[in-house]
C-alpha cells in the first residue's frame, strides 16, 4: 500500500540513523504487521496491542513528512 510506504519511509528519512539498536527492532517487528493492520493503527480506526509499537506508530505520526 503506498500510503503506508510513504509513513514507513517517513521514518527512514527522519529518525531510523539516530534510533537505537532497540528502537529498530521495533520497527523491524512494526514491518511484520499485515498491511490492513498498520493501515488500521496509523489512521486511528484501531489502537495497536503492544504498547512499543503502539508508540512508534504515533511517533512516525508526528514526524514531518
Amino acid at each position: 500500500m503506498r500510503e503506508l510506504d510513504q509513513l514507513l519511509e517517513r521514518y527512514l528519512r527522519h529518525a531510523y540513523a539516530q534510533d537505537s539498536e532497540a528502537d529498530r527492532g521495533v520497527f523491524l517487528r512494526l514491518l511484520d504487521s499485515e498491511d490492513d493492520r498498520l493501515w488500521r493503527w496509523f489512521m486511528g480506526y484501531e489502537e495497536c496491542p503492544d504498547a512499543e509499537l503502539a508508540a512508534l506508530v504515533q511517533r512516525i505520526r508526528g514526524l514531518p513528512a
